[in-house]
Formats: C-alpha cells, structure tokens, sequence
C-alpha cells in the first residue's frame, strides 16, 4: 500500500537538510560569481565559526538568543498562530529588564538582580503580545498582520523613551547608563578559560533548559496536547472541551516572554545597557528558526546554532575576503527562510515517491 503523507522522519530531517542544500548551494553560486572560491570559504566559515573554540564560544553566544526567539515563534505556531512579532517583543523585554537595572542596580546583589530582570524582561515581552492574542481570540483580528504593527509601534516607542528619557545627561549615543558589574551574566568562560575572551555567559544554559522544558510540555502534558489540537482543529478542539480564545492569548502570552527572554542575553550578557535597535532582526532569524526546525526542541537548537555560526562564521569571512560583503549572509539567511518556509514542500512529493518506490522494491 502506497503512503500518501511523509514519515516524521523525512518531514522532520530530510525535508529540512534538503532546503538548507538547496540554500547553501544557491550560496555557493553567488560567491562563485563574486569571485571566490565556494569550497575555500566553507572552510574559512567553518573553521572561524565551530572549529576554533573561540569562534565557536561566539557561534553558541548568537545562538543563545536565537533558541529563545525561535522557541517563541514556535509555541505560537503549534497553536496555529503565526507570531512575527518576536522582534518588537523582544525590544519590549529589554526595556524591562533596563528598567529593573537602572531601578536596583545599585543596591541589589546580583543573586536577586539577574532573576528581577529576567522576570521583567518575560513580563514586558508577555505584555506586548497580549494585545494581538486578544485581537485574534476576541475579534479575529489576524495574528500576523497585528504582530506587523506592533513591530513598528515597539521601534518608534523605543526610540521615543531612550532619545527622550533613557539617555544620560551630557551623553550623544543613543542608550541608556551602562549597568553595574552586578547586573553581568556569570560568563561561561570564568568556568572554561578555553573558550577565549568572549561573551558567552549562562544565557546559554538558560536557552537549554527552556528546550527542555519545551520539549517535555510539547511531548509529555496535557495542556500541550491541548495547545497543538488547537492548532491542528480549533473545531475539534473546541468539542473536545478546549476554550480556544484564552488557548491563543495563554499561547500569545508564552511566545511574547520568550521573546522578552531573549534580550537578557544581548544586554546583560554583552552591552550592558539598552540601545537603540539591539534585537538588530534576531526576532526574525527566530521565525526562520521556527521553520527550519519544524518546532521540534532539537531542530531548534540545531537551527539556532547554524545561523549563530553564519553570523560568526560570516564576519570572519568577510575580513579575509573582501570581495564577499557582510550582507552577503544575510542574503544567505533570507534562502534559508525562502527554502523551509515558503517552498518547504518542494522537494515533498520527490521524497514520497522515492519512499513507495522503495516499499515496492522490497516487495518485489
């Protein structure tokens, strides 16, 4: 009997490798045409980005943010909701953890301080996705189209206090004070001197625990078998006892405190005060994160670790071959978003019929 749908794992592996191929080789084509050698710059991007232990420490500092933008987008998405707004929620969930800083920075040890800004930062984040999830579950005002708005809105407001509040007196760049040593994430490399003089702090152990957690909800609760139905068949889920609105806002919610998370480890993890533009697009790398990753805890971690690595890899590159800009990768990452989101399903009836052809074979 033929199968008519992919096994989870051609859908959950194949699929994902195939247009990440499909990416890097329409990559290697543009680098080909800018006058360098595809194969020498792999190397150089590998070696930059995973093999040196610095390099790497760098690739696992991006990639801490990511697993908290890409869990985000995810958990909207097994609710059936399309979150693009992790960017602004995440721009939100700095400015409440800098005003829990500039607010106790000075008279709190850092035992009690870190985990005030980590809440704020959740509550803030939380907050500015409560609004959209309202709008969908009360008036059916589509998640992505207000998420969009709320974009723009967190950008133009956060620009409004920093210029007008947060800078100190007598200051010309665009941010807030620096914060005290005791508002510094403990850095991974006070504990692993080999991992060189980088920023990689215990953000990153945070973003493995959230997988966990994640993971365990999804796989092993009933309110995760709840909120992936609601996803799945809001009807079914209704009759099978589910209240759908406050499923979308408790799932709005969720996916905005992730996104607050997010800006703990690009705050107090590196700048140590608040600046104009710091997601700097991390909210969107999550949406491709969430994509590629097929909402699964270790496609995400692996998803995040990948572009931490583009990034990473991508700067060092750049240095060593100037003919190669750095927005290059950037274009990168827009193939990436294009292959696993919008033509995930090209290579899937290829696959399919390679797996009957098999089952047949076998048969014969």
């Amino acid at each position: 009997m033929k199968t008519t749908e992919l096994p989870r794992w051609a859908s959950g592996f194949v699929l994902p490798v195939l247009n990440l191929l499909s990416a890097l080789l329409v990559a290697a084509l543009v680098i080909h045409l800018l006058g360098e050698s595809p194969v020498e710059s792999l190397q150089i991007l590998i070696n930059s980005a995973v093999i040196n232990p610095e390099g790497l420490s760098y690739t696992l500092f991006y990639a801490s943010t990511f697993i908290f933008t890409g869990l985000a987008v995810s958990v909207a998405m097994k609710a059936g909701l399309f979150n693009i707004g992790a960017e602004g929620q995440m721009y939100l969930g700095g400015l409440g953890l800098t005003l829990a800083m500039l607010a106790f920075d000075a008279t709190l040890s850092p035992w009690l301080l870190i985990p005030l800004a980590m809440v704020a930062s959740a509550v803030f984040g939380a907050g500015w996705a409560f609004l959209p999830g309202y709008l969908q579950a009360k008036r059916g005002s589509h998640v992505v189209v207000t998420t969009i708005m709320f974009n723009f809105i967190a950008a133009n407001l956060m620009n409004w206090l920093i210029v007008g509040f947060l800078i100190p007196e007598g200051d010309q760049n665009p941010a807030s004070r620096t914060f005290s040593e005791a508002a510094a994430m403990p850095r991974l490399v006070d504990w692993f001197p080999a991992l060189g003089d980088t920023p990689l702090n215990i953000s990153f152990l945070f973003a493995i625990i959230a997988l966990v957690i994640y993971g365990v909800v999804m796989s092993r609760s009933s309110w995760g078998y709840k909120l992936q139905a609601t996803g799945l068949n809001q009807h079914a889920a209704h009759y099978a006892g589910v209240r759908i609105s406050r499923m979308i806002i408790v799932a709005m919610l969720i996916s905005g405190a992730l996104a607050g998370l997010a800006a703990v480890n690009s705050i107090m993890g590196s700048t140590h005060y608040l600046s104009l533009n710091f997601p700097a697009g991390a909210g969107f790398i999550g949406i491709a994160i969430a994509l590629m990753g097929r909402q699964n805890p270790v496609g995400i971690f692996l998803s995040a670790v990948l572009f931490g690595a583009l990034i990473q890899g991508g700067f060092d590159l750049s240095l060593e071959k100037p003919n190669i800009p750095q927005e290059t990768f950037i274009f990168i990452q827009g193939l990436i978003i294009l292959f696993c989101g919008a033509m995930e399903n090209m290579y899937g009836p290829a696959v399919l019929k390679l797996i009957n052809a098999s089952k047949s074979a076998r048969k014969g």
